[in-house]
């Protein structure tokens, strides 16, 4: 046993998202999504994989919250569907959804689990994508804000902790500079970055109506860091590590934390005619959204290494390893700006993510120096190929050593100082790993399915039983 503990009152727990569990993807009012859409483009998914069905959460919630409940787990993160409570994104509400996701939270209140329900996902109501293109138009945010309000209203008093939006950074740059996903886009630069204004001031509006509803509850956004090192301490890398997290990091905390972009990363983009144009009623909005969040979310899987990348260099559009074929990841980067090469003194996962748990530490530590917030850690896991024996056991002590050496450095953050009032692995049971199908696996509970199919059946694989120990001492056990 380590000496090194979280508070009695730390959320321990585990994250999912709609589209990657639930299936059920036309049953019971819901609407189409953009992603119900896209997956049905050859060669975007790996195996052309969809949610139709995704591992039946839907129908099998009460099991999923057993399990749970059976871990010891103290918050469950899910998301919400937008087309299950709005079909069609606005006007009438679909009351069996509103119902479905009440059903969850109390079922998760009976076991003493914590609720803590993100807004957005990624998944998008395709109405609104075809009525006015979605994120792309101004529109998007009163339809955003009245979805938000009417779900603060309906789950008060229930549900304390709120997420806004999921990996903003993450759904934009796929899906408007890299084509990987919906509206699929490739290299519109400007209205990405448009894109994101409207999503910033949807994520503000939303938190201002918020603290007007539930003037004591907890929100904020989670993001997707990528925490960054120079190569090496020549000044030209050490320069470029400053550009990269200003224009991929700081870029989308700034404005949660302060209400204001980077004047760095804002007068390049101005140079290079792409910078979004901000009014000053917008900057108010902002800036009293930044004044009123709980929270800063981190879904923390790696950290980026970052050289200075001549202008005839390495492009944002290499290739994305989506197979699990280990090495076939391509160095991406921004030409005359930075580049992010492999970082030669840590492993990485079957699809070329780094491993790098001290990164967790140091997202952690950055984040309180900067921004002086609490932090809930919305992600962390690893999706491996796990292999089920033929008496229903998986034994991924792979799993094991990640987590057990990231929360290792997570204790050793709260010790040092930082607030950290959640740990919610990604994922609880397997799931549908966007891109990248079903054989990418990241639950500690294994579902009997792959690209083909399979009959749904749970089975506990061994990091079940090390998470319940880890939570059942409050970290102590963590070697």
């Amino acid at each position: 046993m380590n000496d090194l503990t979280m508070p009695k009152d730390f959320l321990w727990g585990s994250a999912s998202a709609a589209y990657q569990i639930e299936g059920a993807h036309d049953k019971d009012g819901k609407g189409i999504s953009n992603w119900d859409e896209f997956v049905q483009i050859p060669g975007k998914t790996f195996k052309g994989t969809t949610g139709d069905v995704a591992v039946d959460h839907y129908n099998r919630f009460k099991e999923d919250i057993a399990l749970m409940a059976e871990m010891g787990l103290k918050t469950y993160r899910f998301s919400i569907a937008w087309t299950r409570i709005f079909p069609e994104g606005k006007g009438a509400v679909n009351e069996a959804g509103v119902a479905f996701y009440e059903a969850i939270i109390d079922e998760c209140l009976k076991y003493g689990i914590e609720p803590m329900v993100t807004l957005y996902h990624w998944d998008l109501p395709q109405r609104l994508e075809r009525d006015y293109g979605g994120w792309e138009s101004p529109e998007i945010i009163e339809d955003f804000v009245n979805y938000a309000t009417y779900l603060f209203k309906a789950y008060k008093g229930k549900v304390k902790y709120w997420i806004t939006i999921n990996e903003q950074n993450i759904f934009t740059d796929f899906g408007w500079m890299t084509a990987m996903h919906p509206p699929g886009k490739f290299n519109e630069e400007a209205l990405y970055y448009k894109v994101n204004h409207h999503v910033f001031l949807a994520h503000a509006k939303a938190v201002i109506a918020f603290k007007k509803i539930m003037p004591d509850g907890k929100i904020g956004a989670s993001f997707a860091y990528s925490p960054s090192y120079a190569v090496d301490c020549q000044p030209k890398n050490a320069m470029a590590k400053i550009d990269y997290d200003n224009l991929k990091n700081f870029w989308w905390m700034d404005v949660y934390a302060y209400g204001r972009y980077p004047k760095n990363a804002y007068n390049y983009l101005v140079k290079q005619g792409v910078a979004p144009i901000v009014t000053e009623t917008e900057q108010a909005t902002l800036k009293e959204a930044a004044r009123l969040i709980d929270f800063m979310g981190v879904n923390y899987y790696q950290s980026a290494a970052v050289e200075y990348n001549p202008i005839d260099g390495v492009t944002r559009f290499g290739e994305m390893n989506t197979t699990g074929k280990k090495g076939t990841g391509q160095v991406t980067g921004l030409p005359g700006v930075y580049k992010n090469p492999s970082n030669p003194y840590l492993e990485t996962t079957d699809w070329d993510w780094v491993i790098d748990p001290s990164g967790l530490r140091y997202a952690c530590k950055e984040i309180t120096s900067r921004y002086d917030l609490p932090i809930v850690i919305s992600e962390n896991g690893l999706g491996a190929f796990d292999q089920k024996t033929a008496d229903n056991q998986i034994h991924d002590s792979y799993r094991i050593a990640y987590l057990n050496a990231h929360l290792k450095e997570l204790l050793k953050a709260v010790d040092e100082g930082c607030e950290v009032w959640a740990y919610c692995t990604w994922s609880f049971t397997d799931l549908l790993s966007w891109l990248n199908g079903y054989q990418k696996r990241y639950g500690f509970v294994y579902v009997d399915r792959d690209e083909e199919g399979g009959n749904l059946n749970r089975y506990k694989k061994d990091s079940f039983y090390w998470y319940k120990e880890v939570i059942a001492t409050d970290g102590a056990s963590v070697e």
